[in-house]
């Protein structure tokens, strides 16, 4: 029975990874609605596993490595290619004639910047009850929703906007800064059964329902930024 418990939590992991698969082919064929809920479903897994290594004390080493190399294709390399489509997709770069074009490749520092990240994590004992720097899952839902706000929201101005290839390399330095910058954000992880301290995680979820619902597809990005801004403000009252 034991070691068919031990094996629960890695079989979870793996099937996180099978879902990143599958939304990498899905990303690479443009459609962006079946890689973001895929994605989904592997962060969705990837939360799980933790829960049941600790709910059944079976956390190993394995266990960690397996998780970051699943969260390397469902939280990296998807997001990667997301951005890599999109900027190919976009038009206002410098013509080099015969030669391939080299700025959509700046999508895959998303993929460099989410695989610091990871190894990163592995070895910050900081990271235990909170984090150091965007998680990459919640990254990759920020760069994933992109294509999916541009499909969805009748707006000339984002349209402009995520159209544009200087603003898409932004984005992308941005996102590689915010994975890795030394800025401490809250975790959801509940361990106990408190209202009052889990009083930041519910406020949070129960805003990012009214977000989502009130603004669909638009609301994935604003989510993530309320995450940040919470966490910045939280910290900077803590230091008060």
């Amino acid at each position: 029975m034991m070691t068919i418990k031990k094996q629960v939590p890695n079989t979870i992991t793996l099937l996180n990874l099978f879902c990143g698969c599958i939304a990498m082919v899905f990303a690479l064929n443009k459609e962006f609605e079946m890689a973001f809920y895929f994605v989904s479903l592997g962060i969705f897994l990837d939360f799980f596993d933790g829960f049941f290594a600790r709910l059944f004390h079976v956390s190993s080493p394995l266990g960690l490595q397996l998780d970051s190399l699943a969260d390397m294709v469902t939280s990296g390399v998807v997001p990667g290619i997301v951005m890599y489509q999109l900027m190919g997709s976009s038009s206002g770069y410098p013509k080099l004639g015969w030669i391939v074009e080299p700025f959509p490749f700046v999508g895959f520092f998303i993929t460099l910047g989410s695989c610091y990240r990871l190894a990163n994590f592995n070895i910050d004992t900081r990271q235990t009850d909170s984090f150091i720097g965007l998680p990459t899952p919640a990254n990759a839902l920020f760069i994933l929703s992109l294509p999916l706000v541009l499909r969805n929201l009748d707006s000339f101005f984002v349209l402009e906007l995520l159209t544009n290839p200087f603003v898409l390399i932004g984005i992308t330095l941005l996102s590689v800064y915010m994975l890795n910058a030394e800025i401490p954000l809250f975790s959801l992880k509940i361990k106990q059964m408190s209202i009052k301290k889990n009083a930041l995680q519910i406020g949070f979820l129960l805003s990012s329902v009214v977000l989502i619902a009130s603004f669909q597809y638009a609301g994935i990005p604003l989510v993530i930024v309320l995450y940040v801004l919470l966490s910045v403000i939280t910290n900077v009252l803590a230091s008060k």
